[in-house]
């Protein structure tokens, strides 16, 4: 009996702590030029949010503990944002202001979430079961929990959670509130300098607001648009225009499917391809006939790769086209995993040494032949994004759907996503830097994500045959769950890792 009590008094202390938490209000601090309001809740994951309305909002999942803490930029001081942009002294000193603001804000957050907490389980407890000494046992559960809970946030947080935000909101403002690939990569590593880029860029958005700043090229990496799978869908041509203007892109690379029957009737696709003014490299899908590979061919800035290999943007790409032409069930076709990979592989082994910079196929499936033959290789068919390491040391990067899957979006309950990604390659190196994950929602949907990767490993060694030492995992969106050991036609390698949040379709 003793103990069932205890427990009860033990969870209405927690209860009303939490619930203190939720009452504890907003906290009001400047942090450097802008003027926030900082808030403390439970939450299944820990996690920071960064809401700059009304441009969207970043998040970082910077703890593990139950908790989310939420900043919101509430105001700009024009007037001191100005100087600050301006005068290089106060720049240099603006590290050190931000870093001192938010540390008072959230030391201030913290207390007033523990009294309030602490207030909470004392009312609660004194509210069941009328007795003080009940009380003071859940006053003491409550402050154990939540000192277990502080030190479970501050043993968990992780620094390096600033360099790969998760945005939603105006994609015109999100590369500039990120930062390009080489201001992660070397300029902004460190903790302080990603808080000052942060809050600097805000300071520019707010202050011309009626205008967006264009995105900061980086001189130091070469760009690239990875598009797939767009299925006829025009949709897909103005996210790629809106892209490749965004993020000032080099160079486009297709991985096919860029129609659904391969017929002449289909052709009218590819007229907007020679008004991107980019070269756009492509590599046929299943889908894709040799009439549509021709189509594709006619265009000046298209580079059509198959089995052939071509200097782009200073990038050694080599292209291998899909063997197949599927274009509906009716049509057969060799889809043994098994078969396929060592189509793959067979190409590989004729590869000039070194490898090429970056191997595009369709199907990840054939890719996989390519391991330790190349550092990158970019694929699709699976209608979902994912993306892996072997123990070669080659990571893949499979594409979503950049049409939403065309009209095959019209099968699901759910919406396929519409999806591609910019890939950062240092000009010297040929190496992937980072790589940003642009995810629009699919038919009727008009939500906007944006999120960053760094690769963590970028001059990691190529092996032509996998070892068992153990490689780096990379960054994958998401949570990676096996993929079924069978596959055929319509369902996604089983070579890959694949993040299920990323989006749904059927692969065709």
């Amino acid at each position: 009996m003793r103990v069932l009590r205890l427990a009860a008094v033990l969870l209405i202390a927690a209860a009303g702590a939490w619930l203190g938490i939720f009452l504890s209000g907003t906290v009001h601090a400047p942090v450097g030029p802008v003027d926030t309001g900082m808030s403390l809740r439970p939450a299944w994951r820990g996690e920071t949010v960064v809401d700059a309305s009304p441009l969207g909002t970043l998040s970082f999942r910077t703890h593990t503990a139950p908790l989310r803490l939420r900043v919101t930029l509430e105001n700009i001081d024009q007037e001191q944002a100005k100087a600050l942009l301006e005068d290089p002294r106060l720049t240099d000193r603006l590290p050190g202001i931000i870093e001192r603001d938010l540390r008072d804000g959230i030391e201030t957050l913290v207390i007033r979430s523990i009294l309030c907490a602490t207030a909470g389980a004392l009312v609660a407890v004194l509210l069941v079961f009328r007795r003080p000494v009940f009380a003071f046992v859940g006053i003491t559960a409550a402050a154990v929990g939540l000192a277990a809970t502080g030190a479970a946030a501050a043993v968990t947080f992780r620094p390096q959670s600033l360099m790969e935000p998760r945005y939603t909101g105006l994609i015109a403002a999100a590369p500039s509130l990120i930062g390009s690939a080489e201001s992660i990569m070397t300029r902004f590593e460190s903790y302080r300098g990603q808080l000052t880029k942060l809050v600097t860029n805000v300071s520019k958005l707010y202050d011309t607001v009626s205008g967006l700043p264009v995105y900061d090229a980086d001189p130091g990496s070469v760009r690239v648009l990875h598009v797939s799978d767009i299925h006829i869908n025009p949709i897909a041509w103005d996210v790629t225009r809106s892209l490749k203007d965004q993020f000032k892109i080099d160079l486009i690379v297709d991985t096919g499917d860029l129609s659904d029957h391969g017929t002449k009737a289909e052709n009218y696709i590819t007229d907007d391809i020679g008004k991107l003014g980019v070269p756009y490299v492509f590599i046929r899908g299943n889908h894709d006939s040799k009439i549509t590979q021709r189509a594709v061919a006619r265009h000046k800035n298209a580079i059509v790769l198959d089995n052939a290999e071509a200097t782009v943007a200073g990038l050694r790409i080599y292209g291998l086209g899909d063997p197949r032409f599927t274009p509906d069930k009716s049509v057969a076709a060799d889809n043994d995993p098994a078969r396929l990979e060592q189509f793959g592989r067979e190409h590989a082994v004729r590869l000039p040494q070194p490898g090429p910079d970056l191997v595009a196929v369709h199907d990840p499936t054939i890719g996989k032949g390519f391991s330790g033959s190349t550092p990158m290789i970019l694929a699709g068919h699976a209608h979902r994004r994912s993306t892996t390491v072997f123990a070669s040391g080659t990571r893949v990067l499979v594409q979503g759907s950049t049409g939403g899957a065309g009209l095959r979006a019209l099968e699901h309950a759910e919406p396929t996503p519409v999806q591609a990604s910019v890939l950062y390659f240092d000009k010297r190196t040929h190496r992937l830097q980072a790589w940003d994950d642009v995810t629009l929602g699919g038919l009727g949907e008009q939500s906007i994500h944006i999120r960053r990767h760094v690769e963590p490993d970028p001059g990691r060694m190529i092996s032509p045959a996998p070892t068992n030492a153990p490689s780096p995992t990379g960054t994958i969106t998401g949570t990676t769950t096996p993929a079924s050991p069978l596959w055929h036609e319509g369902q996604s390698s089983p070579m890959l890792q694949r993040s299920p949040t990323e989006g749904v379709g059927n692969r065709m």
